[in-house]
């Protein structure tokens, strides 16, 4: 599963992209391309050319302007692995305030499935696949799937889109769920050693089903029997990152200049964190030095709405020398 010799990484991100209407003090902005698969891709490319990026994801076109995929398309990302159906695609409603906010769904594309992943993506095996549904769109099935097709591949999973509950209305909240908590269980204990997973402090909190003690928290993750790697972002807190048998990694934040939009910071982080981990030698003191990379990365991203606050890995190398962190 070493990447370290390979000219390129292939990384195959999937879930669902999402049109998203932002309101900031109580101003509704126009619409915007939202969804991790392309906060994740259009990070990771700005980042580097030294990756090959490919997208699945499901659309719903009645709703959907193709337009906002151009931003994705002149990239060169491979978008062969998107579905299109007539039906409403996946919107969220993103209400913000001091620092936090309420999501809303208003319509949802189908989930994705296995069947409809091109041949040539199973042919060729990627060196990363990255799960990043948005509500709930990847099935406990689709994983099992992909893992059993993929034996040798590294699986990084966020959380968020496995985790939230959805009401009759829309809203979006987090409830402990013994059904999805036992799926998740499964999932981790199935892919094992190949798993990053990564979850904001209240996801790690609700699938830990502790909420006080964050040592705590990352301690449970020691009951898996599993050496994956389990990371909790925690915002101007930094993050933290645990393995078994290693000692915790509690990484900075970096700071930003401005604070513009915090929205797809995480996706920023995960992205750049999975494909500098593919080119590492897998040892403990490699994961901190590329979770800084990935810090830094996501501290740009802040400073600028929507998908457009990315940067070149000589920027972000520029600010980890700074060593400017958020205390």
């Amino acid at each position: 599963m070493s990447n370290q010799n390979k000219p390129n990484t292939s990384i195959f991100f999937a879930g669902h992209f999402a049109v998203d209407n932002i309101i900031r003090f109580n101003r509704l902005s126009k619409h915007t391309l939202g969804g991790s698969t392309s906060y994740c891709s259009l990070a990771l490319r700005t980042y580097t050319q030294d990756a090959k990026i490919s997208i699945i994801s499901h659309i719903g076109k009645k709703n959907f302007n193709n337009s906002l995929l151009d931003v994705v398309k002149n990239k060169n990302i491979d978008l062969r692995g998107i579905k299109y159906s007539n039906v409403e695609n996946t919107n969220f409603i993103l209400d913000y305030f001091d620092h936090t906010r309420t999501l809303t769904l208003k319509s949802r594309s189908p989930n994705l499935e296995f069947k409809d992943i091109p041949q040539e993506y199973l042919n060729n095996p990627p060196d990363v696949i990255v799960l990043v549904p948005l509500c709930n769109e990847i099935s406990f099935e689709y994983i099992m799937q992909i893992s059993k097709k993929f034996p040798n591949v590294y699986m990084g999973i966020d959380l968020q889109g496995f985790i939230r509950n959805i009401d009759e209305n829309g809203k979006v909240s987090y409830i402990y769920n013994k059904q999805i908590i036992s799926n998740l269980n499964k999932i981790i204990d199935s892919i094992g050693d190949r798993l990053i997973l990564k979850g904001s402090e209240e996801e790690m909190k609700l699938l830990a089903n502790e909420y006080n003690d964050l040592q705590k928290v990352m301690n449970y993750f020691g009951d898996y029997d599993t050496n994956g790697i389990f990371i909790i972002t925690l915002g101007e807190k930094g993050s933290m990152i645990y393995k078994k048998g290693n000692l915790m990694l509690k990484i900075p934040a970096f700071k930003p200049k401005k604070v513009i939009d915090e929205t797809g910071a995480g996706d920023v982080y995960f992205s750049i964190f999975l494909y500098e981990f593919s080119h590492s030698d897998k040892s403990w003191d490699s994961i901190k030095k590329l979770a800084f990379l990935a810090s830094a990365a996501a501290s740009f991203l802040v400073e600028k709405k929507g998908p457009s606050g990315f940067v070149i890995k000589k920027k972000v190398l520029k600010r980890i020398r700074r060593k400017d962190y958020i205390k």
